[in-house]
This record gives structure tokens, C-alpha cells and sequence, in this order.
């Protein structure tokens, strides 16, 4: 017979004998019997043998807070809060318990107003299992303010010198985004175990310090504390965010030391580990070595095929976790929908959907995004838009995928109209809508259209966020607003001007012929400390080309060269091929263009072309174009370019043999056309 029968015949036998009378001391034993081996069933008999006895109308003081404390304990919180409130006197026992239950059941709220009533009572004090549970409230409601009180409190009671309470506010501050915080707490513990060590690896790694959290992993090994399995779910995914194959390779070897490998979380962490360090072979020796795969050992694989580009290894998984009794499940579909993106198999991706369809889980959010991602980018949109018009509407994810798909497939203005549905439908959108829908406006080029956005981006606050800014400076510059652009440049404060803002301006300027303006603005860069990158040399060559500033695009391209080594690419070579071909120095042009240390490309020779033409320069027209021909047989432009050097100098039977060349291969020049958008009409 188990203790809680034997514990509830021994109360039946008392209560069925008057001598000796039951004391409140033997039912709180029992209680806390029963609590021990959270048995509900028993709990509420003995709680009806107490209640049936009358021993609770005069001893309500003792028997209330054990009787709450056991339904706690037992799960049962409705119980334990009825009898909590009804208790005139709590024991610590019972508000522990109650706290405790509260914050197990993600009750977290609950929980700190009970702490906070504790509190204004001023009886019981709160002891270090108190701490341990509204300090982890705290931090799943990341309330930062309480949690430093909170902190206050246990140095003002002794309890911070505890190593568990400690960790718990190491995980608190984690949890809040405080990282300084909970450095401040980890340097001055007495005592770290490997939980505390832990804690400050994953919280630094969630919190976007992956370098950090390597270093404080280093530290761990450095002074002896013995790493778990904890420790290597915690910084795997570290070395595969940081691609550190070294250290991933040594926390293998780790694995393998500690007798840590039987661990299948730790398994499929490695896996995912040396698949974003790109060593999928390595990977696969270990998968293969798996005497235990479930669906996160799967998904991780077919997710990790198709971080390395080979999306055919990803869908060939699919059906043999089916033969090994493995049944995909929403994340693993939505890898697979990916893989089917990638090879552009819209067939496969039809298929999946049959599949999903029969296994009732198309209405799942991640399932729904994933399949119209894929359709959209298979350029079935309208498939997509059918996927998307079953959903529920009320998810930002989906709204997101459609308007993604529209931006892919070229539907600037249905993306617009889809936002304006979005806002209609109260759907708030977040940073992901944002990123899908600005190029949209950047599209369209609308003045009113992106004095609208600005609007709503003002009050609805996105415009703090640099990315957003970017890309309303962005907008404006392409509708030729260069005063609104800069406006909300000089709103930026000097450090979050990222060089990504910087490139953006420099080319909006440089579009609209104000090179002079752009080169100071690549300067004034370069002095505020922000390294230019390929894209900004790009702008700002550009710039020079488009403004006839030869001196200054010379002395950049050069400086690209020397002081920044950035390796110049294609782009670099036909600005400065087009900057010194619209001078004139259609020969420094061409010898240019001879020294590139990789193969001129259609461009580069299209730039060497254009100017021929302005200079009515025959001979490197004619060189332009020849490999132009070879390298863009199709494109009408080149022959038509080739033709008015021709004419230009007199040449009409040449001329009229490139005609011949066209119609040879069925070339015909495709019309010139406008468009006039007339509002309100």
C-alpha cells in the first residue's frame, strides 16, 4: 500500500475514535503529506473529513493556509485562491505555494499582486523561495522597474547572496533585455554554478550578443566549471550564429568527453550548429550515427539542406522521416514549402499542399505564410492570393507573405491597396510589414502616396527605427523630394546614421544630378567615422558620372582603391567608364577597361558604347559594340546605338547593314511609352 493510502487510513481510524482527539498538528502533517505526493483525491477527503468534523470552525487560523498551500501544490488554483482569501491569517507555507502555482501557470500577474498584498501585510516576510518566483514573474512580464525593486530587496533582506536567487535574477534582468544588469549581478555572486553560467550564455546570445556570449563561455571553461547538457544547447547555437566552426568543433569534442551525446537536445543542436557553419557532411555524420531522430532532428537536417542552397536534399527527406515513422510537423512543412521556393518546383509545392490539406493543418499561421510565400514566389500570385483570402485576417504574418508576393511579383500599387485593407481590418503591423511594404512606395514614386505613409509611420511611432527612416528617405528621394529626404535624415540622431542611410541619400542626390551635393555628403561621411562599403562608392560615382564631376569621381575610385580596399566590381568600373566616356576620354576609357582584373561585362562596354555615340567615335564604337553582340545578342539597343554612330559619320550602307543584322535575327525596337496618373477622376 502507497503512503497516501496508508496516510488517509490513519486519518479515518482517528476520526473514527474519539480518544484521542485529532489535532490541528496531525492534519497539517497529513496535508503536508498529501501535498508531497500531489494527491488531489486525497486532499479533498481529508478536507471534508476536517470540514464533516468541525474541526475547521475553530481552528480556521491553522488548517486554512495548509489546506491552500496542498490544493496549490496539487494543481488545483481555484481552490487554493478561494481558501487563500478566506484565511484570516497566511502562512509563508501557503503564499509561497500560491505564488509558486501562479507563476508555473504563466499566471505571472496573479502572482506579483499576491506578493505585493504579502508585502503591504508586512507578515509572513517573504523568504528566498518567494524571491525565486516573483523575481521569474517579473521577468516573464519584463517588467524592468519592479525588477530592480525586486533586486533592492533581496540585497536589503541577505537573500541576494543566495546562488538560486541570484540566477533568477540573472535570468529576470536577461529576460528584460537588461544586459548590463545582469553582468552587474553575475560579477558580484559569490558562488556560480553551471545554471548561472548558462543563463548568461543564452541570455547574452537571445539578446543579440553572440561575441559576448562566446567570451562568457570561454570564461566558464577558463576557470573549471563543468559544462551540461544546458551549456551546450546554450552556446551551439552561438557558434552557429557567429559561423565559429572552431569553437562548434570543440564543443563536439566537449560533447563527446562528458558523455553528453545520448542527449538527444544536445544531438540536434550539433546538427544545427554545423549546418549553419555550412558543413552539412559533418552534419550528416552524426545524424547518420543517431540511433533516435524526432521531428526537430528532421526539420534541422532538411532546414540545414537548404541554408547550403541544396534544396533537392531538403524535399528527398520529407518522405524517409515518413518510412521512419517521423510525421513532419507545421515547421518542418514550412522548410519544405522553402526548399520548393528555392528549385521554383510549384508542382512539389502543390503537392505539399494536397498533403497539408488532408492532415487538416493548412490553417496553421506558419503553414498559411509559408504557402503563400511559396506561391508568390513561384509567380503563381494568384494562387497566393487564394491561400491568403481563406485565412483569418487577423494575423500580421499572412499580410506580410501577400505583401511580399506582390512586391516579387511586381504589384507595387495591389501591395498599397492590400496595407490600407490591413489597416482596415485593425491588423497592427509590425517591423517585417514594414520591410515588405516600403519598396512598394519606393516603386511607385508617389509624392502623395509617401507623405501619407509618413504620416501614419509618425504616429504610429515606426519612424524612430533607422531601417524605417531609410526607407522613407529612400521613397521621397526616388519621388524627387530631396528637401523632405533630408529632413528625416538630420532627424536621425548622428549614431544610428548607419551606412546604409548614408548610401541611400548619397544616391538620391546623385539621381537627381546634385553631385556636388552628394560627394559632400560622402565626405561629411567618412569624417563622422562611418566606413563607405561597395554600395556607397557605387552611389557616389554615380553621382559624379551623371554630374559630368570627373576630378572627383577619378579621386574616389582611386581612394576606393587605397585607403578603404574595397575590391572594385563591375558597377565601380562602369561609372568611371561612363564618367570619363561623357568627358571625352573615350581612350583612358578603353585602357581602363583593359586593366580590369576580371572580364568587362555588358554594362561596362554599354557605358565605353554610349559615349562612342556622343563623340561619334567609330573605331571603340565599333569595339564596344562587337562585344556587346557577343555578349548581349538580343538586346535591340546595342545595334540601334551602333546604327547612329553610322549615320553620324556618313556611313549609311554600315548603318544599314546593322539594320540587316536585326532583322536577320528578328530584333524590332520596342516603342517608346509615357504615362500621366490623373488623381480623382
Amino acid at each position: 500500500m502507497n503512503g497516501p493510502s496508508q496516510a488517509l487510513l490513519k486519518v479515518r481510524h482517528l476520526l473514527n475514535h474519539p480518544t484521542p482527539t485529532p489535532t490541528p498538528t496531525l492534519f497539517q502533517s497529513l496535508l503536508h503529506h498529501y501535498a508531497t505526493h500531489k494527491s488531489l483525491t486525497s486532499t479533498k477527503k481529508l478536507h471534508a473529513h476536517i470540514i464533516t468534523s468541525g474541526i475547521l470552525s475553530y481552528n480556521t487560523t491553522h488548517l486554512l493556509s495548509p489546506l491552500t498551500a496542498a490544493y496549490a501544490i496539487c494543481g488545483h488554483l481555484s481552490y487554493a485562491r478561494q481558501l487563500f482569501d478566506e484565511s484570516p491569517q497566511r502562512n509563508l507555507w501557503a503564499y509561497n505555494n500560491v505564488i509558486k502555482k501562479y507563476t508555473q501557470n504563466m499566471l505571472s500577474y496573479n502572482a506579483l499582486q499576491v506578493f505585493v498584498e504579502m508585502l503591504g501585510l508586512g507578515d509572513p516576510k517573504p523568504d528566498k523561495y518567494t524571491f525565486l518566483y516573483v523575481i521569474k514573474a517579473c521577468g516573464e512580464l519584463s517588467l524592468i522597474e519592479l525588477g530592480v525593486s525586486l533586486h533592492g530587496l533581496t540585497v536589503t533582506t541577505g537573500f541576494v547572496s543566495n546562488t538560486f536567487v541570484g540566477n533568477s535574477l540573472l535570468a529576470m534582468y536577461m529576460n528584460c533585455g537588461h544586459k548590463e544588469g545582469a553582468r552587474r549581478v553575475f560579477d558580484t555572486m559569490l558562488e556560480r554554478t553551471a545554471v548561472s553560467w548558462n543563463t548568461m550564455i543564452s541570455g547574452y546570445y537571445r539578446n543579440g550578443s553572440a561575441s559576448d556570449a562566446l567570451m562568457v563561455f570561454r570564461k566558464m571553461r577558463d576557470v573549471g566549471c563543468e559544462a551540461d547538457s544546458s551549456t551546450v544547447v546554450s552556446v551551439l547555437p552561438v557558434c552557429g550564429s557567429l559561423q565559429d566552426l572552431d569553437v562548434g568543433r570543440e564543443v563536439n569534442a566537449l560533447v563527446e568527453e562528458n558523455g553528453l551525446g545520448n542527449n538527444l537536445s544536445v544531438r540536434n543542436a550539433l546538427l544545427d550548429m554545423y549546418a549553419k557553419c555550412g558543413r552539412m557532411d559533418e552534419a550528416l555524420v552524426i545524424f547518420d550515427k543517431m540511433d533516435v531522430k524526432d521531428v526537430v532532428t528532421w526539420t534541422t537536417m532538411i532546414h540545414g539542406y537548404i541554408l547550403n542552397g541544396d534544396g533537392r536534399r531538403a524535399l528527398g527527406l520529407c518522405p524517409l522521416m515518413q518510412i521512419e515513422g517521423v510525421k513532419p510537423n507545421v515547421l518542418t512543412l514550412a522548410c519544405l514549402l522553402s526548399a520548393c521556393v528555392n528549385l521554383d518546383y510549384l508542382k512539389h509545392g502543390k503537392c505539399l499542399h494536397g498533403w497539408i490539406m488532408r492532415q487538416n493543418l493548412e490553417s496553421d499561421v506558419n503553414v498559411e505564410t509559408a504557402l503563400i510565400d511559396m506561391y508568390a514566389k513561384c509567380n503563381s500570385v494568384r494562387l497566393s492570393f487564394r491561400v491568403f483570402t481563406k485565412t483569418s485576417k487577423k494575423r500580421t504574418v499572412p499580410w506580410n507573405a501577400i505583401l511580399s508576393g506582390c512586391i516579387h511579383n511586381g504589384l507595387a500599387r495591389e501591395a498599397v491597396v492590400l496595407f490600407k485593407q490591413m489597416m482596415l481590418e485593425a491588423v497592427s503591423p509590425n517591423d517585417a510589414t514594414l520591410k515588405s511594404l516600403l519598396p512598394a512606395y519606393s516603386t511607385l514614386a508617389d509624392l502623395q502616396h509617401a507623405m501619407n505613409l509618413h504620416s501614419y509611420l509618425i504616429k504610429s511611432r515606426f519612424i524612430s527605427r533607422t531601417e524605417v527612416a531609410t526607407g522613407l528617405v529612400d521613397i521621397y528621394s526616388k519621388c524627387g523630394s530631396l528637401e523632405h529626404a533630408h529632413t528625416i535624415f538630420n532627424a536621425i540622431p548622428s549614431k544610428k546614421k548607419d551606412i546604409i542611410l548614408w548610401s541611400v541619400l548619397i544616391a538620391g542626390y546623385g539621381m537627381h544630378g546634385h553631385g556636388e551635393t552628394a560627394v559632400t555628403l560622402f565626405n561629411e561621411m567618412v569624417q563622422s567615422g562611418v566606413e563607405p562599403n561597395e554600395v556607397t562608392f557605387t552611389s557616389v560615382l554615380h553621382a559624379c558620372s551623371h554630374a559630368g564631376l570627373v576630378d572627383e569621381g577619378t579621386s574616389l575610385f582611386k581612394l576606393m582603391l587605397k585607403s578603404h580596399h574595397v575590391s572594385p566590381h563591375s558597377e565601380h568600373y562602369t561609372c568611371i567608364v561612363d564618367l570619363l566616356g561623357r568627358a571625352g576620354r573615350l581612350n583612358e576609357a578603353y585602357e581602363l577597361i583593359k586593366s580590369m582584373p576580371f572580364q568587362a561585362t555588358h554594362a561596362v562596354w554599354g557605358a565605353l558604347l554610349g559615349a562612342c555615340v556622343i563623340h561619334e567615335n567609330v573605331d571603340l564604337g565599333e569595339l564596344a559594340a562587337k562585344r556587346l553582340f557577343e555578349l548581349e545578342p538580343n538586346n535591340t539597343g546595342n545595334y540601334v546605338l551602333m546604327g547612329k554612330i553610322y549615320a553620324a559619320a556618313g556611313r549609311w550602307k554600315d548603318a544599314e547593314n546593322v539594320r540587316g543584322m536585326m532583322n536577320e535575327i528578328g530584333l524590332r525596337k520596342a516603342p517608346a511609352h509615357s504615362l500621366v496618373e490623373v488623381r480623382n477622376i
